[in-house]
């Protein structure tokens, strides 16, 4: 499918929280059990500051994925290492947008400084870790019954992709008690 890639804005919200309402109710994406809302996820792209938020859609079409990198930890020392997330609507998987989004979203991140993208996913989601794969991320570890969804414990994978470094250094941000 060829797509437009670019910055999420406010006016994408509803399309935002409809996807990601998909991977909530499926239970093979996130830990999350409530379904957000349009003025929620606006509120997240508004607070995303200088992190990448990216929508990928079709021309003149609702975007049909998105992908972010939110913070992995509030601790400066930590400023370069982001979290990606991303998600494709189910009538539009298949087709390469994961691979598209994320690859624009590591190189958002690396414009910005970052040296490492890391992502947490559920060992059962192929999907996601065949994007993962194909986006050359490494396999970190396996947290084994790393949280309860619907009473069942699940094991999380965490992966990362070191970033080139572009030499640039962040600011210290305050530390967060």
């Amino acid at each position: 499918m060829k797509v437009e890639i670019r910055a999420a804005r406010p006016a994408d919200a509803d399309a935002i929280a409809r996807i990601y309402n998909q991977g909530i109710e499926e239970r093979e994406a996130t830990f999350e059990t409530r379904f957000r809302t349009a003025k929620e996820i606006e509120g997240s792209i508004t607070e995303a500051g200088d992190r990448p938020f990216l929508v990928a859609h079709a021309r003149d079409r609702e975007p049909v994925g998105w992908a972010r990198l939110g913070e992995y930890s509030p601790r400066s020392c930590y400023a370069g290492i982001g979290e990606a997330s991303v998600y494709i609507d189910s009538a539009a998987r298949g087709q390469g947008l994961g691979r598209q989004l994320l690859e624009a979203l590591s190189h958002e991140a690396e414009l910005r400084g970052y040296w490492k993208i890391v992502g947490l996913l559920f060992p059962t989601n192929a999907a996601s870790l065949g994007l993962i794969r194909a986006c050359d991320f490494r396999e970190v570890g396996l947290h084994k019954r790393h949280g309860k969804l619907d009473g069942r414990w699940r094991d999380v994978m965490v992966v990362e992709l070191l970033l080139p470094d572009r030499k640039r250094v962040f600011t210290p941000r305050q530390e967060r008690a």
